[in-house]
């Protein structure tokens, strides 16, 4: 064979070959960027679902609650979304009586367009259970704690302290119930009365909406709002709660009685508030600390932070529930 033609069949050998190496090239790099795409959203835990597509939101409501514009904006853009349904995941002891009445005003807001299942993930006290009961339907395990219904209004008070240390302190002030009580004196009666008739009045409130909402009345109604916490277990026959069970329950619950799959994807929807319950950290982090044996250690770490974000800014009447106070 003559040596040009041996050069044109090599030429040719090669092009073939820089054709099949670009090919698996691209494949290759469309392959690594499929797998990469698929582990992000998997990393996000269904945050890239578009939000016009059908899906179910999910909402967590963490660490002490108070009045948050940026979740009440989020409700709103759920509403608008294509979601099919809403599951509100509570773990909060409460917060503010302010936060929590408008949080429950904004989940009633959004339940006349979609459907909405509260599921209890460890906790849902006070105001918690405020905004437990702007759900269509509450769900908890056994052994959660539920309940709290009740306010408190703690100040603390250093006047023997001050009198121990040699410390006077003195005030101006146009009448004897301005700014009282406070820190530096002890409270007088009229003080007190007035605290106690503002925390009676939200008591009120709170105990005619647990009314309301969970169609209680008489002795079943005091002994359900006499302030304790009840275990689920305790709960259901109160009927504080629907259902023992967990998420998979509540995805039963809205197959069963509102007609939404449960092959219909979830999407966690947060707002961009610092403060928030950092449930996109929480995944992210949780993922990678399980990598290592750490997963207990990542929900210390990011329950701590949520708390220090929001006890700043929390004041008021409380619906909050914790051990050493009630």
């Amino acid at each position: 064979m003559p040596a040009s033609a041996l050069d044109v069949d090599e030429l040719l050998a090669r092009r073939r070959l820089r054709r099949k190496l670009a090919f698996w090239r691209v494949f290759t790099l469309l392959l690594v960027l499929l797998a990469g795409f698929g582990a992000f959203a998997w990393w996000n835990d269904g945050g890239l679902l578009p939000r016009s597509s059908a899906h179910v939101a999910r909402i967590t409501i963490g660490g002490l609650i108070h009045n948050e514009r940026e979740r009440l904006e989020l409700l709103d853009s759920i509403g608008r979304s294509g979601a099919r349904a809403v599951i509100l995941s509570i773990d909060s002891p409460g917060g503010t009586v302010v936060g929590s009445a408008a949080l429950y005003d904004g989940l009633r807001r959004l339940a006349e367009k979609k459907p909405i299942v509260a599921v209890v993930d460890g906790i849902a006290a006070s105001g918690a259970y405020i905004a437990a009961m702007g759900a269509d339907h509450i769900v908890a395990p056994r052994n959660s704690l539920v309940g709290s219904i009740g306010v408190i209004f703690q100040f603390p008070n250093f006047a023997e302290l001050m009198k121990t240390v040699g410390i006077s302190y003195e005030e101006i002030k146009s009448s004897p119930l301005k700014a009282a009580p406070n820190m530096f004196d002890p409270p007088t009666e009229d003080a007190r009365a007035a605290v106690r008739a503002l925390v009676e009045d939200s008591y009120d409130w709170f105990r005619g909406l647990v009314a309301e909402r969970r169609l209680l009345a008489g002795e079943k109604l005091v002994q359900a709002s006499d302030g304790r916490v009840f275990t689920g277990h305790q709960a259901l026959p109160l009927r504080l709660i629907d259902e023992i069970g967990d998420e998979r329950t509540a995805r039963d619950w809205l197959e069963r009685e509102r007609g939404v799959p449960k092959d219909i994807p979830v999407r966690d929807w947060h707002t961009r508030r610092a403060g928030d319950e950092f449930g996109w950290l929480r995944g992210a982090s949780i993922r990678l600390m399980s990598l290592i044996g750490l997963d207990d250690l990542a929900n210390v770490l990011i329950t701590a932070a949520g708390e220090a974000a929001t006890q700043a800014r929390l004041d008021g009447l409380l619906a909050l529930w914790h051990p050493r106070g009630g």
